[in-house]
């Protein structure tokens, strides 16, 4: 009898689509949801142990060197890292948190991540969702919680506002992600409203 290997495999598998920016859905994401007092000094201590990145501020997102921290809520961190440590990350943080009232899951296999890039980004996004993504409002590092179309989504910008070629990275249950896929690629080739770009 042979075993049965399992290979994890992204939702769409890397899709692709271009029109007036480039949508792509982003492969394997490792992350990891906290339900934690945010203000506690074991809880800060065990997220930057684990990432070596700061909990950072309400509607803030902080990357670094593969890993990051997303604020969801005022009790909820996302944290970002490679797929292959998501497992072990998690074991790690519950044992470091044990003893505070905290929850510690893994949500990777459960999220798909896409990013939409191009001078035209904060455009398409703004035909999906009702968020003000001005330059003044929207800054790298600020992240959203919000809706896409029909369906809830995060997002940030990840990319250089000031080249003008900007990118956003979107995370949604991986249940929608064609529906994502789709709503994103068909607002790209819709083009640009000019209203940002």
């Amino acid at each position: 009898m042979s075993e049965a290997i399992e290979i994890a495999v992204s939702a769409l598998e890397g899709a692709t689509s271009t029109g007036c920016v480039t949508v792509r859905e982003m492969g394997l994401q490792g992350m990891l949801t906290v339900r934690a007092d945010l203000s506690s000094k074991v809880v800060k201590a065990a997220v930057k142990a684990l990432t070596q990145v700061a909990i950072p501020k309400p509607r803030r997102v902080s990357i670094s060197k593969g890993a990051g921290v997303a604020w969801m809520s005022p009790d909820e961190l996302l944290i970002l890292l490679p797929y292959t440590k998501a497992v072990e990350a998690s074991v790690a943080l519950d044992k470091a948190l044990a003893g505070t009232h905290a929850l510690v899951e893994n949500v990777s296999d459960a999220r798909a991540v896409f990013t939409v890039s191009g001078p035209a980004a904060r455009d398409v996004l703004a035909k999906l969702s009702p968020v003000d993504l001005s330059d003044d409002n929207f800054a790298k590092g600020e992240i959203r919680r919000s809706r896409l179309a029909q369906i809830p989504a995060a997002f940030w910008m990840s990319g250089d506002a000031s080249a003008r070629h900007e990118e956003m990275t979107i995370v949604v249950f991986r249940s929608v992600a064609k529906y994502a896929f789709d709503v994103l690629s068909n607002a790209s080739s819709g083009g640009p409203v000019k209203f940002y770009s």
